[in-house]
């Protein structure tokens, strides 16, 4: 039997990048999607694909769902349980970014109302219910047996890098690494291994409206290694987690930045 993972936010970008990962591991997915469904459909369609390449036969459905509404949250769960009856990792990816960049001295409630609620709130409940569900799954206490479910939460570097600009953003990424924090410690009686992965400039839609000002900040060394970030940069520290190769560390900051949380003088 597969192994199940739930990836939010997955029908592009880092998300698509960990679903395709994933799946050339054999992993059954469920790939939750806000309003793209063509999208998912084609990251759906892909890891299949990807899978059958590496002599593997996957199931991969999609679901709509909007992580910072409750009744949606409820629904994906529902979907997940009585698609798969089981799950093996959630990897809480989905996120937004502000629709404008405003200095914080001018910056709106609304944008920071979005933000908090999908970035933090949404994660944050989800993993609630999801972790309800995984203690009746595993109620034992676990001693890192690859066979225990795994929650991680990807972030960013802006959970502690200022940008004036983004402050509501930069806000909810910090928060984020707490929750890490927190569901790591009350989960580990039982066996769930929590991590944080924390991208750096990572070439996704939502870097490619400023592509230029990083182009020329890598090239004066911003990263010691000069380059941008890729997906499959964050799927290859999410594949790690997912084959157990962490089972003694919960609560973890996984840095997949190009060295970007360096102080070198």
């Amino acid at each position: 039997m597969n192994q199940v993972a739930l990836i939010t936010g997955a029908s592009r970008g880092i998300g698509r990048g960990i679903a395709i990962e994933l799946s050339r591991l054999g992993w059954d997915l469920v790939i939750n999607y806000v309003t793209n469904r063509s999208a998912a459909d084609r990251t759906a369609g892909e890891c299949v694909a990807v899978a059958g390449q590496n002599g593997k036969t996957i199931r991969v459905e999609t679901c709509q769902a909007d992580i910072g509404s409750h009744a949606d949250r409820t629904k994906l769960i529902d979907f997940t349980r009585s698609t798969f009856d089981r799950l093996d990792l959630l990897v809480n990816n989905a996120g937004v970014a502000p629709q404008i960049r405003e200095n914080i001295l001018n910056a709106s409630e609304e944008s920071f109302d979005r933000l908090l609620n999908t970035n933090v709130k949404g994660p944050y409940f989800l993993t609630q219910q999801i972790a309800q569900w995984l203690i009746e799954q595993c109620p034992a206490s676990g001693d890192g047996l690859a066979s225990r479910p795994k929650i991680i939460f990807i972030s960013s570097v802006s959970a502690y890098t200022a940008s004036v600009n983004r402050g509501d953003y930069c806000i909810a990424k910090a928060a984020l690494a707490m929750v890490t924090a927190l569901f790591a410690a009350r989960l580990a009686a039982h066996g769930i291994n929590v991590y944080e992965i924390r991208p750096g400039i990572i070439a996704t839609d939502m870097t490619e409206p400023v592509r230029t000002k990083y182009d020329q900040l890598i090239g004066a060394g911003l990263t010691p290694i000069k380059r941008w970030g890729m997906p499959e940069d964050i799927a290859k520290a999410v594949a790690a987690i997912a084959q157990n190769l962490l089972p003694f560390s919960t609560g973890e900051v996984i840095n997949v930045d190009g060295g970007f949380h360096l102080r070198v003088l």
